[in-house]
């Protein structure tokens, strides 16, 4: 069953519900207040024939009384206070008789309603009493027959009837157009939705409105693009490990073969070998990260955190890897303050520290300067890795942190680098509770900057 036909149902049978309650409502206080009228019209009537009777008693009056309701659809009759009969506008009946044996021992002036079941009985009824002189007294009755009301309510019955049956073809029309309405952003959803399991990543949902249906539709919109970048991502991804593991795996076969041929003296057999190695090492690396990114992906590593003291800290890493840079000729300096603290798992954060510093000794030339800088601010403590190397472009700057993006591809093998460092490096840094951002300008060096908080613990011991 559609959610369509479900919607329209729902809502056709609670309009019901309602309209036949208020119409039930309704048609009862307009029958009540019929009835009523015809009761007050009665009793006004006789008070009129009783205003004449007390001015102007006589048999002319009385017959005169009897003349003019012959011809209209009520009944008069007139007795005195014993109960006899006066006059009459037609023959008094049995019903008639029955309402006039009645006893009416305190009658108003404004006249007293004797008989209103109008369901029940042959006629509606009021009495009035009036009183000329002493001799002249009695009461004034006026009957209406309930067929005639009974005509009224029927004629009020097919109005109804035609109102409501007017009302439900409006109300199908209406359930209908808004039950499309207002199923159709929820077609659109389900056909996303099944786009999405089929594996078209590439929908496009539209928003018409800010309700929460708009905001399932953005929901349902953001998973889409969500989705869509992780394929082109996963894409991009197996293309580049194919690549990564082509470029080596070529290189092993091609100097293997060369390294077996039987004519080849001992020095190039040994130089092949070692290239060989060397590329057996290249292959290596790069499988270790993966298996290191695959890990972080799924958070199936540990994260062990303690208060580590920033200056000895660094100063031990600044000594590991010193001889390198020397080595370069690239100056390596130091500037961080004592008694500042930070929560970190030292073993990963010293791979972040590391690795920047490996890509500030990678594209840095000879007699440049690299800067490990910590400055404390507003609770914060910034570790910066200032270099004057080669720089970032900017166009490639917001995407240095992507898994296999590099800047100069062509320099990939010279630098053996993989295009994963910084992407490992970003995650170290955020599951650690940091964050890391990067500046750089051509020529003129690059420095990435990692934040963290400042844990005020002076007597920690240093990491």
């Amino acid at each position: 069953m559609k959610i369509s036909f479900k919607l329209g149902l729902c809502i056709f049978v609670c309009i019901l519900l309602m309209e036949t309650v208020s119409m039930f409502y309704l048609h009862n206080k307009v029958i009540h207040s019929r009835i009523n009228q015809e009761l007050e019209s009665l009793k006004a009537r006789g008070n009129s024939h009783r205003d004449v009777l007390e001015i102007t008693y006589s048999d002319s009056t009385l017959q005169h009384i009897g003349l003019m309701e012959s011809h209209t659809d009520t009944d008069v009759v007139i007795t005195n206070t014993t109960g006899n009969t006066l006059m009459s506008s037609e023959e008094v009946n049995g019903a008639m008789k029955k309402i006039l044996a009645k006893k009416h021992p305190q009658v108003p002036r404004k006249g007293l309603i004797i008989q209103s079941r109008w369901k029940d009985e042959r006629y509606i009824a009021t009495v009035t009493p009036f009183k000329s002189d002493k001799e002249n007294e009695g009461y004034v009755y006026m009957f209406k027959n309930t067929r005639d009301v009974e005509e009224l309510i029927a004629q009020l019955n097919k109005h109804f009837i035609f109102a409501t049956v007017l009302l439900l073809f409006f109300m199908l029309i209406t359930i209908y157009f808004l039950s499309k309405a207002l199923t159709r952003p929820l077609i659109a959803m389900k056909e996303a939705t099944t786009k999405l399991s089929q594996g078209s990543f590439s929908v496009a949902v539209p928003v018409h409105s800010h309700d929460e249906l708009g905001e399932l539709a953005q929901s349902i919109q953001s998973l889409a693009n969500e989705l869509n970048y992780l394929k082109k991502e996963r894409n991009e991804f197996l293309a580049s490990i194919s690549h990564e593991l082509r470029t080596p795996l070529t290189y092993i076969k091609g100097y293997s073969d060369i390294a077996r041929r039987k004519d080849l003296d001992a020095a190039e057999r040994s130089r092949y070998l070692e290239i060989i190695h060397d590329e057996s090492q290249r292959l290596n690396k790069l499988l270790d990260e993966l298996f290191h990114m695959a890990r972080m992906d799924i958070h199936t590593f540990t994260i062990s955190k303690k208060t580590v003291q920033l200056s000895s800290f660094l100063e031990s890493i600044h000594e590991k890897v010193l001889p390198a840079f020397s080595n370069k000729k690239i100056q390596l300096n130091l500037e961080c303050k004592d008694h500042l603290y930070i929560e970190i798992d030292p073993s990963r954060f010293e791979q972040v520290i590391l690795n920047l510093l490996d890509n500030a000794l990678k594209y840095s030339n000879e007699y440049t300067i690299t800067t490990i800088k910590v400055t404390r601010s507003l609770g914060r403590i910034s570790i910066s890795i200032i270099d004057q190397g080669v720089g970032i472009p900017s166009e490639d700057i917001p995407h240095i942190f992507d898994r296999f993006y590099r800047v100069e591809k062509s320099r990939a093998r010279d630098t053996g680098g993989f295009g994963l460092g910084l992407s490992i490096v970003k995650q170290l840094v955020e599951v650690q509770g940091g964050a890391i951002s990067v500046k750089s300008r051509l020529e003129q060096g690059t420095c990435f900057t990692i934040i963290f908080k400042e844990i005020k613990n002076e007597d920690s011991s240093s990491g």
